[in-house]
């Protein structure tokens, strides 16, 4: 295995899922299809950090962050991750090149960070181009902090901003682990009652919890909507969309944090740049 076998070992992988996708992917459909070319199976997904974040998007991160300095990947942060021309044309990369790789990425971006990160110790930290996300760490803790029934009210508020009407929280014991209720209008003609489900989770959701609240929204609304600071397991994902019953949309706690972001919600943007030394390579000579 070469050096930084915690997260090498998805370079390649990474690179054939971008090819599959056609170049480029959403971080999300990237990381899902790396674990399906590897028959990833629900323990490796679901194998949590330290601190609660994933340990295989953790990875796959780092993977990209490596892919990105020695370009093979651009390093657009608007949640693309599309391949240069580089990593279009590229064969899969051996294990020597794959070390050298690393320690090429290491001698010109080096940092205590990567320098950690390419070792075989477990390195919990962000790859360096997601530091721009660390606020993320913060509003998480904030989430978790907070009493069930503030999380619900956040939730209700949230839903409102993201265009839900009549959101209200009933949060009643006995009622099937239903928190609140509303309204997403489509257009002036369609409209959905949706009940919705708040867990504020530090781990996984599973298919049970899943199942329990289907049966408790049977014949009471047309969607369902669970949504954690956690995550949720591959059985929950697969039983969300079951065939043969109603399907519940499921937000985790990584797209919990972006509809904060999306909505500006508790959150205020800033604009930081990092610089591009392969741009003024030209005009060095």
């Amino acid at each position: 295995m070469p050096v930084g076998s915690q997260f090498a070992r998805y370079i390649n992988p990474l690179l054939a899922a971008l090819n599959q996708l056609g170049g480029s992917a959403k971080a999300a459909e990237a990381r899902a299809a790396v674990a399906e070319l590897l028959h990833l199976g629900e323990e490796a997904l679901d194998e949590r950090l330290e601190s609660g974040s994933s340990r295989f998007d953790n990875q796959v991160g780092w993977a990209r962050y490596y892919l990105v300095r020695a370009g093979y990947i651009d390093s657009s942060r608007r949640g693309v991750w599309a391949l240069t021309e580089k990593g279009r044309n590229s064969p899969p990369l051996s294990d020597s090149q794959i070390s050298e790789l690393v320690r090429n990425v290491i001698s010109e971006w080096g940092s205590r960070s990567t320098s950690s990160a390419a070792t075989d110790t477990e390195d919990e930290s962000l790859p360096p181009d997601e530091t721009a996300n660390d606020h993320r760490a913060e509003l998480s803790s904030i989430l978790l902090a907070l009493p069930p029934e503030g999380f619900e009210r956040l939730c209700q508020r949230l839903l409102r901003e993201a265009g839900f009407e009549q959101v209200s929280v009933t949060g009643r014991s006995g009622d099937g682990g239903i928190d609140g209720i509303g309204i997403l209008e489509l257009n002036a003609f369609v409209s959905f009652k949706v009940l919705f489900q708040c867990k504020r989770y530090s781990g996984s959701v599973g298919a049970g919890a899943i199942r329990d609240f289907r049966g408790a929204m049977m014949g009471r609304a047309d969607k369902g909507l669970v949504l954690t600071t956690g995550s949720f397991t591959t059985d929950a994902k697969r039983e969300a969309v079951r065939d043969g019953v109603p399907p519940i949309e499921l937000v985790d706690g990584e797209k919990l944090l972006e509809l904060f972001e999306q909505l500006e919600l508790g959150v205020r943007p800033r604009t930081t740049f990092d610089v591009d030394r392969g741009f003024f390579e030209e005009f060095a000579t």
